[in-house]
């Protein structure tokens, strides 16, 4: 009788040795500290430049005399804080803040829904404005 061969799968055959890169000249170069500047190295000296002005700040419009406190935009009224002095109908005042730069004519104040023709010191009321007045901008009285 024959004797039955085994039948062979395919298979890889086995290498023994492993294959190891070449090492390059100079891979594991040890690398060198980087240096500083030296600190006596003096830095090469100029003619001192004069520093700068500051840009010159706009000159106040007039004397402050509140702030804007609210602003109802429905309506285009502001409601102010008056610091110092009086304001009345007729007055010019000029409000400047972040982003708002006007002048008006005051045509019509109110104090508690109430119309007022002289607002004094320490008063909070509405002020009909042309523009759009935001929450601490100044309100400036100029002289007429």
């Amino acid at each position: 009788m024959a004797a039955k061969k085994k039948a062979k799968g395919k298979t890889k055959p086995k290498s023994k040795t492993k294959t190891k890169r070449k090492k390059t000249a100079g891979a594991k170069k040890a690398k060198a500290p980087r240096r500083r500047a030296s600190p006596k190295k003096a830095r090469p000296t100029a003619k001192a430049k004069p520093t700068p002005a500051r840009p010159a700040q706009p000159v106040p419009p007039g004397k402050r005399i509140g702030v804007v406190t609210h602003y109802f935009g429905h309506l285009s009224v502001a409601t102010v804080r008056l610091e110092t002095g009086t304001l009345r109908v007729g007055d010019v005042i000029h409000i400047r803040g972040h982003t708002t730069d006007f002048k008006q004519k005051v045509e019509s104040l109110q104090v508690d829904h109430a119309p007022a023709t002289e607002v004094g010191p320490k008063d909070d009321f509405g002020l009909k404005v042309i523009e759009h007045a935001r929450e601490h901008d100044v309100v400036f009285k100029v002289p007429s």
